[in-house]
This record gives structure tokens, C-alpha cells and sequence, in this order.
């Protein structure tokens, strides 16, 4: 009889296994997006297409740290890139579903006020405290 619950748990470990998976790529973009200045470069693609040396001059960002931040959002698939001359281009590759997103997140951010700010564990102060992640 103790064989019935076993299977059971087992089952439901699996089923956890299973969605836990489901959710890996959901969660690798929500991480491509967890850095303020790949968010403010995404804001800044939505006006239209930038160099490197213009968002460096927008953000005022080293051009080295801009690079590595286009390459990061280049390689989740959420910017593209075309040469132009010497330089490269660099877009949104689907601008209405980015934007829907990051609205979406800025009313849910308005509903809950500072709350995800002050979580001590990915607030902004996180970092400074003892412990934090």
C-alpha cells in the first residue's frame, strides 16, 4: 500500500520537473530584461534604430558595457543588428510584443508602487545589504 503514495509523490515531482522546465525560457527573458541599462537601451530602440555610439551618448555608458549589452538582448532574440558603413544598426526584433510587455509591467509596477523596489532580496538596495542576492 505504501507503493501507491510513493508513485504519487513521484508523479507530482515529476509534473513540478516538467513546468519548472516549461518556465526556463520565460525566466531567461525576464533575466535578459533584469539590468537597468539593457532596459533603458530597449527604450531607447523603440524610437528607432541606433548605433552603438549613439545610445553610448544617450546613456552615457562606456561604448564597451553598450556592446556587451546589445550582444546580451542580440542573443535572447529581443534586438537585431545591420551593418551600416562601419557601423552596425541596431533594432527591436518584435517591437509590439517588447513594448506590450514592458507596459505591462509598468502598470503592474504602478499597482504595486515600491514594493519589488524594497524587496530585500532583488530590490534595489540588495546589493549593499549583508546577504542579499
Amino acid at each position: 500500500m505504501k507503493a501507491e503514495p510513493q508513485a504519487a509523490a513521484e508523479a507530482s515531482s515529476g509534473l513540478a520537473v516538467d513546468q519548472t522546465r516549461a518556465l526556463s525560457p520565460a525566466a531567461s527573458l525576464f533575466h535578459s530584461l533584469s539590468d537597468p541599462a539593457r532596459l533603458a537601451i530597449l527604450r531607447h530602440l523603440a524610437a528607432g534604430e541606433h548605433r552603438v555610439v549613439d545610445l553610448t551618448a544617450h546613456l552615457g555608458l562606456a561604448q564597451s558595457t553598450v556592446s556587451a549589452h546589445l550582444a546580451c538582448l542580440r542573443d535572447c532574440g529581443l534586438v537585431t543588428s545591420r551593418p551600416q558603413g562601419r557601423a552596425s544598426m541596431f533594432s527591436l526584433t518584435t517591437e509590439p510584443h517588447l513594448m506590450e510587455l514592458l507596459g505591462a509591467a509598468e502598470r503592474l509596477l504602478a499597482e504595486t508602487g515600491d514594493a519589488v523596489d524594497l524587496c530585500p532580496t532583488y530590490g534595489s538596495a540588495a546589493g549593499r545589504r549583508p546577504g542579499g542576492h
